[in-house]
């Protein structure tokens, strides 16, 4: 999920003014080799010595070039680059808590540096990053909600925010997906209450996600499996009104006529339609 471009990196580099073609591409090597004391180097060679190795694809060289020059040079106009270029070159290694780290400092130094948005998102993006498997905990989840809706709240104009949306709404669906997971294992093992609270809470919290079909014909079934007709009817019915296409509607209308809970002729691969059920249902209960 990598979603930085190297034009990002290059618009970084460039930051600090110092970047010339030749000392992109010329000495990414000798960061690794000398054997100079960074703390007699300038600032600037310092610097530079840390973009080759982004371009060159050393990042760990890169992250130690950048902290020289916060350690030799922390109040010189360079420092403020380093930082951010050194977040994002741990991020890249996937070291993702170094990176948040590394970016926190950078926000609660520099509030008002011009590219404190960028390390808003690209904080988030590590969080985002490590969003775990639905069949784990989804406490990175979570924090990549925060720190998503952090971007949009504090930049709400930005291209930084229209990404955080775009990503705001996949994380919900990830935990939508982590509800329905539990809620069908709590049904599998009779614990119908249980599951009933899961599948509501993809149902009331999670509306614009793909889950909520699943979870109204889920909630149908375990009406009609605790003998609740009425509510299952009413469940059925949501999922009538605003899925009518889907194939868990069909599922439920056909579940329903064959417990007696509603009256029709069950239906394979169309949209169920008997004027019995679903064409009065809704309006009578709603």
């Amino acid at each position: 999920m990598k979603t930085l471009r190297i034009v990002a990196l290059t618009a970084l580099v460039l930051l600090g003014g110092c970047s010339t073609i030749g000392s992109l591409f010329g000495s990414g090597d000798s960061a690794e080799t000398d054997k100079v004391d960074p703390s007699t180097l300038p600032v600037e060679e310092l610097y530079n010595r840390g973009a080759d190795a982004m371009a060159a694809g050393k990042y760990s060289v890169a992250v130690r070039q950048f902290d020289y020059v916060e350690q030799y040079y922390p109040y010189s106009t360079w420092a403020a680059n380093a930082q951010l270029m050194q977040g994002y070159a741990q991020y890249l290694q996937s070291k993702y808590t170094d990176a948040i780290a590394t970016l926190d400092r950078f926000i609660q130094l520099h509030p008002s540096h011009h590219d404190t948005a960028y390390a808003y998102y690209l904080r988030a993006l590590c969080y985002y990053e490590q969003i775990a498997d639905i069949q784990r905990d989804q406490k990175s989840t979570q924090d990549a909600l925060l720190a998503l809706q952090e971007v949009v709240n504090r930049y709400p104009n930005s291209a930084y925010a229209r990404d955080a949306k775009l990503k705001i709404d996949l994380a919900h669906d990830h935990l939508a997906g982590k509800e329905m997971e539990i809620g069908r294992w709590y049904e599998r093992q009779n614990l119908y209450v249980a599951a009933i609270g899961r599948f509501q809470r993809v149902v009331d919290e999670f509306q614009t996600t793909n889950h909520v079909p699943e979870a109204l014909h889920r909630l149908t079934e375990i009406y009609l499996l605790l003998g609740l007709p009425d509510q299952a009817r009413r469940s059925a019915a949501m999922l009538g009104y605003n899925y009518p296409g889907s194939p868990w509607y069909e599922d439920s209308y056909n579940q329903l006529i064959a417990d007696g809970a509603a009256q029709g002729v069950p239906v394979h691969g169309a949209t169920p339609s008997s004027p019995g059920f679903f064409a009065r249902t809704f309006g009578s209960i709603f």
